[in-house]
């Protein structure tokens, strides 16, 4: 018998699935399959489609590890937190590599459907602005593209109102014995966290004797790795843009790579990036 004449019902496969939970039926996958809905001709507009769907299904997953890993630290359950971070971090490489497949697309490819955006631009995702809400990067002139819906609005001002995932990490770090500045601990956790030389000095104990503090110098390292992922992807992003378009405007009006590049900027944990210069 050649392979192709294998029948796994032979050996107890179910094959009779009209009163069963099938693959497609548990995945949703008509619904998925059938979401790519190309305005144009062009090829090249059913690979931006994908790449930019499929983004926000990743993305989906890390608001979900995201929110979980916040929870646990908030409850000092640290260890389940740590699995999830790393799940970040794979989750963002992820990310990362599908940058590789939209460069594929070169810009005479992409100028063939473009004008078919309209205004739609990734800066208007309300996940991705609910990650760096989440994240701690609190920018309020970001909720003025969600201001026409106001579920998304909604979901956004909540998340504003909840500590941040690196708030949730200061105020374990100090009922675990490391001494937080009060003023950080009871800041207003709507606004960006910024620099803070106290918490600086109290990551520096931690960083000169790790094997003192390890769960919080292996979550602090978890953090750092994770972000460094994130940093990569905005990275890529700006290369990709460049790649494509040039210094042309963004769709959505932005100023395209120069409003990336002002992104490359934006510290999500100054202090466990600074305190490396001091050790």
């Amino acid at each position: 018998m050649t392979s192709s004449d294998y029948d796994p019902s032979s050996e107890g496969a179910e094959t009779d699935f009209a009163r069963r939970m099938s693959y497609g039926d548990y995945l949703a996958l008509d619904a998925i399959l059938g979401a790519q809905h190309p305005l144009s001709e062009a090829h090249d507009e059913m690979l931006f489609i994908i790449q930019h769907q499929t983004t926000e299904l990743w993305m989906r997953l890390a608001i979900h590890e995201l929110s979980a890993a916040r929870r646990a630290i908030s409850k000092d359950e640290v260890q389940p937190a740590m699995k999830m971070l790393a799940r970040m971090s794979r989750i963002f490489e992820q990310l990362n590599n599908a940058w590789d497949v939209l460069r594929t697309m070169t810009p005479s490819e992409y100028t063939r459907f473009r004008s078919q955006l309209g205004q739609s631009s990734g800066f208007q995702s309300r996940q991705y602005r609910l990650i760096e809400f989440l994240l701690g990067n609190r920018n309020h002139a970001m909720l003025k593209p969600h201001a026409h819906d106001a579920e998304t609005t909604k979901l956004l001002e909540a998340e504003l109102a909840t500590p941040s995932l690196y708030d949730e990490v200061l105020r374990l770090a100090d009922r675990n014995g490391l001494k937080m500045p009060a003023a950080v601990l009871a800041r207003d956790v709507r606004e960006t966290h910024s620099f803070n030389e106290g918490v600086l000095q109290a990551w520096r104990i931690v960083y000169e004797a790790p094997e003192t503090r390890w769960m919080l110098y292996e979550l602090a390292e978890k953090l750092v790795d994770f972000e460094d992922y994130f940093r990569r992807w905005r990275f890529n992003h700006v290369t990709t843009v460049e790649r494509v378009i040039g210094f042309k405007r963004g769709t959505g009006g932005t100023g395209g790579v120069s409003y990336l590049k002002r992104m490359l900027e934006v510290e999500l944990f100054p202090e466990l990036w600074r305190v490396r210069t001091i050790l």
